[in-house]
């Protein structure tokens, strides 16, 4: 609460979907202040007779905008700009913009006496090739901007590289190993000036990047970070100017050095290692930054869970006008309830099943039933036909409630818990270009 004892409105800016913003949106509630998820649906800023309006009207905003993989970062850095100037900002758009560019980042760090590896960046290609022999037998080649480990290559004496990838400036860099026979690198999360947590992050089989979205695996290293390493990545997250970072470093034979100071760094993988949700943390701070306040207590006990669950406050579509078909997806994020609870899942649209079909083991969580009977139901193309339990359940799809009859059956081998049937489709028109899962596909869990 404010010293008036009132909410913060608290702004998560987020153009896409992700378990982080999600989080973040569920924390600011479970803290007591009221969420806002700055999406295409409900945002607008009015300029008027001089005065800046903003729709929805909020008091601080966190600054989730994933730009290392977006064409054209400028223009969300324009729209971040934008609620820089009225309001306060986590990470703002400035800070975004060095940390993003690994270079530039590399270069704040360095001019402030941070260890950072060596490194060279050219406009020629002549002036960047004559550079690589600075560089060793292996070197590391990467792009300026990108994401999940995507445009870095190690390069070896002889291959050329270029100054550019694609529209992308590109860069060397010098490879840190301690021990080359385990490529692992060290994931320190900062909110503030709070060490949430560290993780040892190891490299795949037959790869050398430890990206959690490259399937590299985790460790938990909280306990064990070394004092010089926490003031390190502190140091850096308030160098390049972020509220909330996860500072990427790597033990050398001569000490660490600074990789990466990831303005969004995903924390799907940290609290998978420690077991802790950076999300609380983020809210709070996001909060405190407004005039808030929070009990500390509380913000204890939720990092102890990573709830990214779909936030009430997620901006609907304007409603079809009468008559319209509503258009749903060949997967869709569906909310299934029952007697004990209500479930978010991504459902599969099938127009060729009479009968919506849900998980044995999802039907069990929410409590759906009770079994009101058995049901004899073909398979495919399958003339033969089983018995299936059937139970009243309620489906949430697009804003609209429906209570169908659905079947029971084990469906923990495909690839979705719920089958919508003909029985809920009937009321959609079903564009099966459209997948829910997706636009998840982009979230940003580690970066």
């Amino acid at each position: 609460m404010t010293v008036d004892g009132s909410g913060v409105r608290v702004g998560v800016l987020s153009l896409h979907n992700s378990k982080e913003t999600k989080a973040i949106l569920n924390a600011i509630e479970d803290l007591g202040h009221e969420p806002f998820w700055l999406r295409e649906e409900n945002t607008a800023v009015r300029v008027r007779d001089g005065e800046v309006h903003l729709e929805p009207d909020v008091d601080v905003v966190t600054n989730r905008l994933l730009l290392s993989n977006t064409e054209q970062p400028s223009e969300a850095l324009g729209l971040a700009k934008i609620y820089d100037s009225v309001l306060p900002v986590l990470n703002d758009p400035s800070s975004v913009m060095t940390a993003i560019h690994k270079f530039s980042a590399a270069t704040a760090l360095a001019d402030d006496g941070l260890p950072v590896p060596d490194a060279l960046l050219a406009l020629s290609n002549d002036r960047l090739n004559d550079g690589r022999d600075d560089f060793g037998e292996e070197a590391v080649y990467k792009t300026a901007i990108g994401t999940h480990g995507g445009g870095t290559w190690k390069v070896g004496p002889d291959e050329l590289v270029n100054p550019r990838v694609g529209d992308r400036q590109a860069f060397l860099q010098e490879l840190i190993e301690r021990d080359e026979g385990e490529h692992r690198d060290l994931r320190v999360y900062v909110v503030g000036d709070r060490i949430v947590g560290a993780m040892n992050r190891y490299a795949p089989d037959n790869d050398w990047r430890t990206n959690v979205a490259l399937g590299g695996a985790v460790e938990d290293a909280t306990d064990d970070l070394p004092r010089e390493v926490a003031d390190i990545a502190r140091d850096a997250a308030d160098t390049i100017g972020l509220d909330c970072a996860g500072v990427d470093l790597i033990e050398g034979h001569d000490g660490w050095y600074v990789l990466e100071v990831n303005p969004t760094a995903g924390f799907k993988g940290l609290f998978k290692a420690t077991g802790r949700s950076a999300a609380p943390y983020i809210a709070q701070l996001a909060i405190e930054h407004a005039g808030g306040t929070v009990d500390e207590a509380r913000v204890e006990d939720l990092t102890a869970s990573l709830d990214d669950s779909v936030p009430a406050c997620k901006p609907r579509p304007k409603d079809t006008t009468a008559g319209e078909p509503i258009v749903i997806g060949y997967t869709e994020e569906v909310i299934l309830s029952g007697t004990s609870g209500s479930e978010t899942v991504v459902a599969k649209s099938d127009t060729g099943a009479t009968r919506t079909s849900i998980d044995t083991k999802l039907a069990a969580e929410i409590g759906a039933g009770p079994i009101k009977s058995i049901a004899r139901v073909k398979s495919g193309s399958s003339k033969s036909s089983r018995s299936r339990p059937v139970v009243d359940v309620v489906v949430g799809v697009g804003g609209n409630r429906h209570t169908v009859t659905a079947s029971i059956e084990d469906r923990s081998h495909m690839d979705y818990p719920v089958l919508l049937g003909r029985d809920i489709l009937k009321h959609y028109q079903v564009n099966v270009q459209k997948r829910v899962d997706a636009e998840e596909e982009t979230e940003e869990e580690e970066e």
